[in-house]
């Protein structure tokens, strides 16, 4: 059976994770997390003080960004956590103030391109499912099957708010949908790689769908492109 590349774009807090991991479960692929690469950037400038809550020192990061290696390894449940210079940081890169911090380097050409360097090498056997905001029209623009993501602001600050007080953040509502909107903004006006639909993708409106609702429109997709 021929191996595709399966790219879902979308807005933050989409869901767009979940459903890319549960297909390249479901299908034998490998599923790499995009967002979880620039958080781990984000991780990492903090660490050494290029940026705060307030700055961010761009020559320093975009001088440094080579010396940053980033992997995924498969933990004892099966399941890609993330690895920055041999490191394991899957829990450290999921706060709202990593999260926060990744959406501002994101806008850097010298972060951006060199991501997508590591992110195209980690394709070129195909058979992998990538999530993230310009993977079907920057990295990946030949993808066989390409899915844009989207729901309400307003259901995307309540699903992330859940998420992170499952966690044990204390955040408020107010705060989660202003961090929402401010990263779409800066998302869809960055300079570098904009977050768009690519021409060809297919638009799935999450809001009013379950996760099984919305897996079951995805496999389906899937299913049409491999025959």
């Amino acid at each position: 059976m021929k191996k595709i590349i399966v790219a879902i774009d979308g807005f933050s807090s989409c869901g767009k994770s979940t459903m890319a991991k549960q297909l390249a479960h479901e299908v034998g692929y490998i599923y790499v997390d995009t967002g979880a690469m620039y958080r781990a950037v984000s991780l990492y400038c903090m660490r050494n003080g290029w940026m705060d809550a307030e700055n961010m020192d761009v020559d320093c990061i975009e001088s440094n960004i080579g010396t940053v290696h980033l992997e995924f390894k498969l933990n004892d449940q099966g399941k890609a956590e993330i690895y920055l210079n041999g490191e394991n940081v899957e829990k450290e890169i999921r706060t709202l103030e990593v999260s926060n911090g990744a959406s501002r380097v994101s806008t850097l050409g010298a972060v951006r391109r060199e991501l997508v360097r590591q992110q195209q090498i980690m394709g070129v056997e195909k058979g992998i499912v990538m999530d993230g905001r310009d993977i079907g029209t920057v990295v990946f623009p030949e993808a066989e099957l390409k899915v844009f993501l989207t729901a309400s602001a307003e259901i995307r600050a309540k699903r992330r708010m859940d998420e992170l007080r499952g966690k044990g953040e204390k955040v408020s509502y107010e705060e989660v949908l202003a961090n929402v909107k401010e990263r779409d903004d800066r998302d869809q006006n960055r300079k570098e790689s904009p977050l768009k639909k690519a021409d060809d993708a297919i638009v799935i409106d999450n809001s009013e769908l379950s996760i099984v609702e919305q897996q079951e429109i995805l496999r389906s997709l899937f299913d049409q492109k491999i025959k």
